[in-house]
C-alpha cells in the first residue's frame, strides 16, 4: 500500500473516530434536549417522536438557570485575570531563571492538578473560613484561581522560554526602557500563551463543579452544580441534555475564537533564548 493510501485511510479513520468521540454525543444531546415532555423518547424509536421547545422555556422559567449563567460568566473572567496576573511571575522564573530546586518548586506549582477536586474544596473551606471570608463569591474566586495556577503557569513558562535573548539585548544595547523591550521582545511571543491561558482557565472555571458546589451551596449556583444536580439520583436526561448544551456551546465558540484570533495575529515562535 502506497503512502498515499495510507494517509487516505489514516485520515478516514480519524474523522470517524471524531465522529464517534464529538458528533454523536453532541447530536445526542441535541435531541434529548429538544424531546417533548408529552411524548416519551424510548425504545424501539429510532428518533424522538415529537421535537419541541418546551424543555427550553421549562428550564428557563421553573429553575435558576439564569442566575447560575450570570454567575459563571461573572466568575469565569475574574478567575481567568486573577490567575494570569499570579501566573506572570512564576512562570517568568520558570522559563527564565536557573536556580537551585527549580525541579522541585516546579513538581509543586503542578500539584493542584493532582489532587481530588473535592479535596481541594473541603480544604479551602476550612480555610477560608478560618481566616474570616464568608462570601461564597470571593471564596469560589479564590478556590478556582488556587486551582488553576497551574495551567497559567506551565503556559506562561513555556512562551516565556522561547523569548530570545538576543532580542532582549539588542533592545537594551539601542536604550530601550523596560516597558519598550517587553513590548518589542517578549509580548509578541507571549501573546498566545497570554491569550491560551485565558482562554483555558476561563473554560475550567466555567465547568467546575466540585468547588462551587461544596463553597457555594445552597445558595451560590453556577451551570455545572445545576446540570450535576439532574444527574444525580432523580436522573432527567431531556433537562440534563438542556443545562449540558448551555455549558458546552459557548465554550465551543469561545475556542473557535480564540483560534481565529491566533491566526489572525499570527501565532509569532522564537525558537530559544538566544
Amino acid at each position: 500500500m502506497s503512502g498515499k493510501s495510507w494517509n487516505r485511510l489514516l485520515a478516514i479513520l480519524l474523522g470517524l473516530v471524531l465522529i464517534v468521540w464529538l458528533v454523536v454525543p453532541f447530536g445526542m444531546a441535541v435531541l434529548w434536549s429538544l424531546v417533548d415532555p408529552d411524548k416519551a423518547w424510548s425504545y424501539p424509536d429510532l428518533l424522538p417522536q415529537k421535537l419541541s421547545f418546551r424543555r427550553w422555556s421549562e428550564m428557563w422559567e421553573t429553575t435558576n438557570l439564569a442566575v447560575a449563567i450570570a454567575n459563571s460568566y461573572m466568575l469565569a473572567p475574574i478567575v481567568a485575570c486573577a490567575t494570569l496576573i499570579l501566573a506572570a511571575p512564576t512562570a517568568y522564573a520558570f522559563g527564565r531563571l536557573e536556580f537551585p530546586g527549580k525541579s522541585v518548586a516546579q513538581f509543586i506549582a503542578l500539584l493542584p492538578l493532582v489532587l481530588p477536586g473535592f479535596v481541594i474544596a473541603l480544604f479551602f473551606t476550612a480555610l477560608l473560613n478560618r481566616i474570616g471570608i464568608y462570601n461564597k463569591f470571593v471564596g469560589i474566586v479564590v478556590g478556582h484561581t488556587v486551582l488553576f495556577l497551574p495551567y497559567a503557569i506551565r503556559i506562561l513558562s513555556v512562551s516565556y522560554s522561547l523569548v530570545r535573548q538576543d532580542l532582549i539585548d539588542a533592545a537594551r544595547d539601542l536604550g530601550a526602557g523596560r516597558f519598550t523591550r517587553f513590548s518589542a521582545a517578549y509580548l509578541p511571543v507571549l501573546k498566545p500563551g497570554i491569550l491560551a491561558a485565558l482562554v483555558i482557565v476561563f473554560i475550567q472555571s466555567i465547568e467546575e463543579f466540585a468547588l462551587s458546589f461544596v463553597l457555594g451551596s445552597p445558595d451560590f449556583t453556577t451551570v455545572p452544580t445545576i446540570l450535576y444536580s439532574y444527574l444525580g439520583y432523580n436522573f432527567i436526561r431531556p433537562n440534563a441534555a438542556v443545562v449540558s448544551l448551555i455549558l458546552v456551546v459557548p465554550n465551543i465558540i469561545l475556542m473557535l475564537l480564540f483560534e481565529r484570533l491566533l491566526k489572525s495575529n499570527g501565532a509569532v515562535t522564537h525558537g530559544g533564548k538566544g
